[in-house]
């Protein structure tokens, strides 16, 4: 597949400006720069085989997010997808779609599956924006790049959310929705983050949680991990884990089985 066609090339020149480590030949083979090649040997979770199946990727945007997700928020009380959109363009300092002076923000969307969230940030950004989209999954970016109209600075990236492939201090804003949970080790996972984020940038994170803090509660977390790789998170975890890295401003917002935390970094 011919990237041009696909993706703006200029796009995909900013994305190699961004990378610590830009390769000599870039593989745009599948229309999105693939940064780890051939499929690592690994034995992934129970969890992470499910985000990495042919199957998923098909209904995820129409049935699975909306009706997994939405009722893990406290559908009918909880928001919407387009609300939690919404809040997320907000909290990470860009537009809401059609305003005037969106700004030419860099943004980063780890794990972004198949490029749902991603397409909902580009709306906030003006037309210098860039809104990279960053997976491991090849099926996951496949269908990415079949739902993600032609030109516009959008550019997705097949690379380690857990380790990532760009430079210091990059983006203006990162969102990771709906899975730092799946990550072996979610910790080092905002650390990256925190990393790629310029001073005053900010980072939103949609994860799971806990319903309650009781020991049980928290030993059937631990077990739910064990088994499937799935981590459910404590009330506390990240909003501590943000405040700990230097984030000011840490706000929350808590549904049932989900929340939705975001913070600023200093400015330089």
């Amino acid at each position: 597949m011919n990237v041009s066609m696909v993706r703006s090339p200029s796009a995909v020149d900013r994305v190699l400006g961004l990378l610590r480590e830009p390769p000599a030949e870039p593989d745009l083979s599948a229309g999105y720069l693939d940064l780890l090649g051939p499929a690592e040997d690994r034995a992934p979770s129970l969890a992470q085989s499910v985000m990495e199946s042919t199957f998923l990727p098909r209904i995820y945007e129409k049935v699975w997010r909306p009706v997994g997700f939405n009722l893990a928020k406290g559908w009918p009380l909880g928001p919407d997808t387009a609300a939690e959109q919404a809040t997320a363009r907000d909290w990470l300092g860009l537009g809401q779609p059609g305003e005037a002076g969106r700004p030419a923000a860099t943004v980063l969307d780890v794990a972004c599956g198949p490029g749902n969230v991603t397409r909902a940030l580009a709306e906030g950004v003006g037309e210098d924006g860039l809104v990279v989209g960053l997976d491991a999954s090849a099926t996951m970016l496949a269908r990415a790049e079949a739902d993600t109209p032609p030109g516009g600075e959008v550019c997705y990236v097949r690379g380690n959310a857990v380790d990532l492939p760009f430079r210091d201090a990059t983006f203006d804003s990162v969102c990771c929705f709906g899975a730092l949970y799946l990550f072996d080790d979610p910790w080092t996972a905002v650390d990256g983050m925190t990393r790629v984020l310029r001073p005053g940038g900010r980072l939103i994170i949609l994860t799971s949680r806990r319903l309650t803090p009781l020991r049980a509660s928290r030993v059937g977390g631990e077990l739910i991990r064990r088994a499937t790789g799935y981590t459910v998170f404590g009330d506390r975890e990240i909003t501590g884990a943000l405040a700990d890295r230097g984030f000011t401003g840490v706000r929350r917002h808590r549904y049932p089985l989900m929340q939705l935390v975001g913070g600023t970094l200093p400015a330089a």
